[in-house]
C-alpha cells in the first residue's frame, strides 16, 4: 500500500474516455473486478437509474490514503491528498454530467465525527477500521443505466510511461473477459426462518429494551427529540464477499450499493440513502426517515404505502431531520439559496418503501470537501437531532464503535463531483466474520418492544444474504 504524501506541485490530470455498446452481465464485472487488487465498486444494479444513473468499477489504485484512529488532523492531511491531483484546466471534458471521472473513492468511518465535535469515547473500538480510507483511480468503467452504454475513462498523468490509450485499452480488455464469466443464481431466503441462535449480538434483548426507555427520558427532559440507536450481529462467514454483493443486488437492489475490497477487510454495502451529491457547486442531501416492507401481494403492499403515507410519527421525525440537514448545509451555501427541494416523498423500492425529502443549496465560493464533511457528518438521519447530543448519547449506549456502519462510502472527483451514500444496510467482513449493524429512530412515543422487533427485521434482511451465500458455495 502507497501513502499519499504532500506535494509542492500539483498533478494535473486529462481525462480520456471511449464509450462502448455492450450487453454484459454486470455482476460479472463485479466478479472480475473483485478479484484485482483494492477494487471498489459503486452499484452494479438496476436501481441505479433511480439514483445518479452510473455504476462504477475501478481496481489496483495509484495511492491509497488511510486515517487511522488515533492520528491527528484528519481535515488538513485529507486536504492534503485531495489537493494533490487537479483537474487539467485545457480538459474540455464530454463525459455525461455528473459522472465520476476519475479520482476517490471510499469511505468515512462515523468515528470521524469525533474530530469535528467534541465527544465522549468511551465505545470499543475492536474492528480497528480506519476512519478514512480513500484510493485514487487513475481508470474506471462506468456504466449509463439510462442510456445503456458503457464509458471506460482513463486519467492521464504528466511523465507517465503509460499512455491513456494503453489504459483505455485495457479496460476494454477487461470488459471483453467478463462477458466469459458465469454468475450463478443464488437462492432466495425466508427471512421470517432466520435463526438468530448462532448469532452473536454487542448487547442483550434487555439492554436493549432498557436503553429505549433510557432514551426515551432523555427525551421527556428536554436533550434531544429523537435518537438513531443501534446494535451489531456478527457471525461466521467463511463464503466470498463479493457473492454477498451479487446476492444483495439480485434481491435487494439498492441505488446506493457499494462493494470496498482490501487485504484485511472488504464492505458490502445495500444502502438505498444518499448522503451528498455535490454537481458543479450544488450541493443536496436526501435523508430517509419512514420505512414499510414491499409484500408481494397487491392489497397489502398498497396497505404498507398508505400506513407509511399516512404516519404522523414517520412525518414528525422526517421533518426534524430536515430542519437539522437544512441548517448543517447553510453554514456552507450562498445566503439565500438553501431549500428543500422535494418535500417529503414515498419512494418505492423492490422490498421497502421509503419516506424521503431532499435539501439542497448553491455552495460557497472556494468551498473545500473537508469544510463540506466539517459542516455536514455524519448524516443527521443516523444521529438524532440535535446532533451533537444525539451522538453523546450514541457513545453513552452503544458499547462498540460503529466504524463505516453509518458513515459514508462513495467518489471524491478531481473534477469537484462528489456523491455518498449513508452506509445503512452494510456488512463489514473481517477475518472469517460478517458484522451486521442495524438501528432506527427512538422518539417520545416509541415502544421498546417494536423498536426491537424493527431492528430484527432488518438484521434478518442482510443475514439472509450471508445464508444463501453460504448455502450457494
Amino acid at each position: 500500500m502507497t501513502t499519499a504524501l504532500k506535494t509542492e506541485k500539483a498533478v494535473f490530470c486529462k481525462p480520456h474516455y471511449r464509450k462502448i455498446q455492450a450487453s454484459i452481465n454486470l455482476s460479472a464485472i463485479s466478479e472480475l473486478f473483485s478479484c484485482l487488487e483494492n477494487p471498489s465498486i459503486l452499484g452494479g444494479n438496476s436501481s441505479k437509474i433511480n439514483a445518479d444513473k452510473f455504476s462504477y468499477w475501478a481496481a489496483k489504485p495509484k495511492e491509497i490514503f488511510e486515517f487511522q484512529a488515533g492520528q491527528k488532523e484528519p481535515f488538513k492531511k485529507l486536504q492534503q491528498v485531495l489537493d494533490k491531483y487537479k483537474l487539467d484546466e485545457n480538459s474540455k471534458l464530454k463525459l455525461p454530467e455528473g459522472i465520476f471521472c476519475g479520482g476517490w473513492l471510499g469511505f468515512f468511518s462515523y468515528e470521524l465525527g469525533r474530530y469535528i465535535e467534541k465527544l465522549p469515547q468511551t465505545t470499543i473500538n475492536d474492528l480497528e477500521m480506519p476512519l478514512i480510507r480513500l484510493c485514487f483511480y487513475d481508470r474506471l468503467i462506468a456504466y449509463d443505466h439510462k442510456n445503456d452504454n458503457f464509458w471506460l475513462i482513463a486519467l492521464q498523468l504528466p511523465d507517465e510511461v503509460e499512455t491513456h490509450h494503453e489504459k483505455l485499452d485495457g479496460l476494454e480488455k477487461l470488459l471483453l473477459k467478463s462477458q466469459k464469466i458465469h454468475i450463478p443464481e443464488f437462492i432466495s431466503a425466508n427471512f421470517d426462518n432466520i435463526d438468530l441462535a448462532n448469532i452473536k449480538c454487542n448487547m442483550s434483548k434487555d439492554y436493549y429494551l432498557q436503553t429505549v426507555e433510557k432514551i426515551k427520558t432523555y427525551i421527556y427532559n428536554g436533550d434531544v427529540y429523537q435518537v438513531n440507536f443501534s446494535q451489531r450481529f456478527d457471525c461466521d462467514f467463511n463464503g466470498k464477499s463479493i457473492k454477498l454483493f451479487h446476492w444483495q443486488n439480485r434481491y435487494n437492489p439498492s441505488p446506493y450499493a457499494g462493494y470496498i475490497g482490501s487485504d484485511n477487510f472488504q464492505i458490502v454495502s445495500a444502502s438505498p440513502e444518499m448522503f451528498l451529491t455535490i454537481n458543479d457547486g450544488l450541493i443536496s442531501t436526501k435523508p430517509i426517515k419512514g420505512t414499510r416492507p414491499r409484500i408481494n401481494e397487491s392489497i397489502r403492499d398498497a396497505k404498507n404505502f398508505k400506513e407509511l403515507f399516512e404516519s404522523e410519527k414517520e412525518k414528525a421525525e422526517l421533518n426534524m431531520i430536515i430542519d437539522l440537514e437544512r441548517n448543517d448545509i447553510a453554514k456552507i451555501c450562498q445566503p439565500g439559496t438553501r431549500k428543500v427541494i422535494q418535500q417529503r416523498t414515498i419512494e418505492s423500492h423492490p422490498t421497502v418503501f421509503h419516506a424521503v425529502a431532499t435539501i439542497a443549496g448553491q455552495l460557497q465560493a472556494k468551498t473545500t470537501i473537508c469544510d463540506i464533511l466539517k459542516a455536514v457528518f455524519p448524516g443527521g438521519s443516523i444521529t438524532g437531532a440535535p446532533k451533537i447530543r444525539s451522538m453523546e448519547i450514541i457513545d453513552e449506549t452503544e458499547p462498540t464503535e460503529r466504524g463505516v456502519y453509518t458513515g459514508s462510502i462513495g467518489f471524491i472527483g478531481i473534477d469537484g463531483n462528489v456523491c455518498l451514500n449513508i452506509a445503512i444496510r452494510t456488512i463489514i467482513i473481517r477475518a472469517q466474520k460478517a458484522f451486521v449493524q442495524v438501528g432506527g429512530g427512538i422518539v417520545a412515543d416509541s415502544q421498546p418492544q417494536a423498536e426491537w422487533d424493527e431492528t430484527i427485521t432488518k438484521a434478518k434482511a442482510l443475514l439472509a444474504g450471508i445464508k444463501s451465500v453460504e448455502q450457494t458455495g
